[in-house]
Parts: C-alpha cells; sequence; structure tokens
C-alpha cells in the first residue's frame, strides 16, 4: 500500500488537475455560445447557395462553355481533400474523427486507382493524417492563436483552391468537417466543393422552368458568384468545425473534471483507511509494549 505522504501528494495533482478541467471548462462553455450563434447564423445562406450552385450544375452539365468552378475540368482522376480539424487537442475524439474519415476516403479513392491530395486545415489533422499519408499532403494552415474565424480566412482557402484547379493540380474537391449538431453530437460530413453535385433525386429546380434576364451579362456574374460561392460554403465549415471543437471539449473537460472527483475520493478513502491502519498499529505496539513490562 502507498505511504500516507504518496497518497497526500496524489490527492493534490488530481485536485490540480480537476481546477484546470473545470476552467477549461467554463471557457469552453463561454465560447461555444458565440460559435454556435455564428454557425446556426450561416446556414441558411450557405444552404440556400449551394441549392443554388446544383442547379446550375445541372442546368450547364452538358454544355462545353460552363465554368470550370460549376462543371469541373470533365475529368475525375486527382481528388483533393480538405481536412478541418482543431489546432488544439483535449477535446475527446473531434479531431481524430476527422482524421478518421479523410483517411478512410483517401483510402477508398486510392483503391479506385484514383490520385489523393490533402490540404490540412489545422495542426491537429495534419499530425494525424502524417503518420500515413504525407505524401499525400501538400500544405497545411493553422490558426492558432487567432481568437475567431472570420470570412477571411475562408477566402484564403477558397482562392488557394482556385489557384490549384486552375493550375491543374486537382479534378474533383471535397471539404471533410465535423457539422456541429449539439454539445455532445458534432457529424463527420464530406461535401464536393468542386464540381457543384447535382441536386438529389426528387428535388425541384430553383428556376422552376423560369427564364431571366442578366445584367450585366451571364458570364461576368458567374465570375464573381462562384469564388465567393465556394469561400461561402468554406466558411460554412469553418464555423461548424469551430462549434463542434468547443463543444467537444466542453464535454470532455466536463467528463475529466467528474472523473477527477471520482478518484479523489476513492484516494481520500484509501487515505483514510491507510492512516486508521498505522494508528491501530501504532496502539497495538505501545499496549504491547505495556504490557511486556
Amino acid at each position: 500500500m502507498p505511504s500516507l505522504k504518496a497518497l497526500r501528494t496524489r490527492i493534490n495533482s488530481v485536485k490540480s488537475t480537476q481546477k484546470i478541467t473545470s476552467a477549461m471548462k467554463m471557457v469552453a462553455a463561454s465560447k461555444l455560445r458565440r460559435a454556435q450563434q455564428q454557425a446556426e447564423a450561416a446556414r441558411p445562406y450557405a444552404e440556400r447557395m449551394d441549392r443554388m450552385m446544383r442547379t446550375l450544375a445541372a442546368s450547364v452539365a452538358d454544355s462545353p462553355t460552363a465554368p470550370v468552378l460549376l462543371a469541373g475540368t470533365g475529368k475525375d482522376q486527382v481528388h483533393l481533400l480538405i481536412a478541418v480539424t482543431a489546432d488544439r487537442g483535449l477535446a475527446g475524439a473531434f479531431n481524430a474523427s476527422i482524421g478518421r474519415a479523410t483517411r478512410a476516403l483517401a483510402r477508398r479513392l486510392e483503391a479506385q486507382g484514383k490520385t489523393v491530395k490533402i490540404l490540412a486545415v489545422g495542426r491537429k489533422g495534419r499530425d494525424f493524417l502524417r503518420r500515413e499519408l504525407s505524401s499525400r499532403i501538400i500544405g497545411d494552415i493553422t490558426y492558432a492563436g487567432k481568437r475567431r474565424i472570420d470570412f477571411g480566412d475562408a477566402n484564403d482557402i477558397s482562392q488557394r483552391t482556385i489557384n490549384m484547379l486552375a493550375a491543374g493540380d486537382f479534378d474533383v474537391a471535397t471539404i471533410v468537417y465535423n457539422r456541429f449538431q449539439s454539445v455532445i453530437s458534432q457529424v463527420v460530413t464530406e461535401q464536393q466543393l468542386i464540381p457543384a453535385p447535382p441536386p438529389p433525386e426528387g428535388e425541384s429546380s430553383d428556376q422552376g422552368g423560369a427564364m431571366f434576364d442578366f445584367e450585366p451579362d451571364e458570364e461576368t456574374i458567374l465570375a464573381r458568384l462562384l469564388p465567393q460561392a465556394l469561400a461561402i460554403q468554406v466558411y460554412r465549415a469553418l464555423l461548424e468545425s469551430s462549434a463542434g471543437e468547443h463543444g467537444a471539449r466542453m464535454t470532455a473537460m466536463d467528463s475529466a473534471s467528474r472523473n477527477a472527483g471520482d478518484m479523489i475520493k476513492r484516494l481520500t478513502l484509501n487515505y483514510n483507511r491507510a492512516r486508521q491502519a498505522n494508528i491501530t498499529r501504532e496502539l497495538i505496539e505501545i499496549i504491547s509494549g505495556a504490557e511486556a513490562v
């Protein structure tokens, strides 16, 4: 059995850890409120934009002059995977789930004879994917030290993606991120960005067969609209991931605090038993010595 001093040291150590996890839980809870509001506010616009892009993609599917951002390169050989994770850990399985999903998707594509390239957004995803897919990682982006994500960050990622597409570096781009569902639930989501996927079967077109006049011309509008639509989808993924990160960290720290409390109770019980055993032994020694005299 450990000594009383060792038990006291262990109890104090666990209490210090519990204070840290409780503080981290409170910080994550305060950040979650703002991140959740941002993610929920961005959803309607991003979903509407996604439906519009799907409708446009379906309408120009057979057009040889369709913008490459909308219709793609016409090939399906090189896939770019954008994995969105956090820069910090202590968030349960939040980061590992994206790493595993990206790894599984990459292996599935390579089994079909495709070439995979990975752009890692977040240090944890980069570190996870480096273990087995280091040769596929073409770049990484980190926001460590940045207080909050803004649209400029998403625009930088989308512009980098557009430049790679223009250079012929890939044919299909897919973003993998955690969609915030609740404090205790984040859903791993794979969303194809380029080319825009067609509308789901049974979904009606937003245009409804109507004819439109464009001012200025259609090409000018699409040249401005398509990059912005891509940036919006990336921004939504970043916001959803940020809210999911804080929710996962708050849940993980709450669980860690409760586990620390249970451990303190067990260690305290062991300490009291050891202390009582020492007292009993000393009493026995005193009584035995008195009787011997």
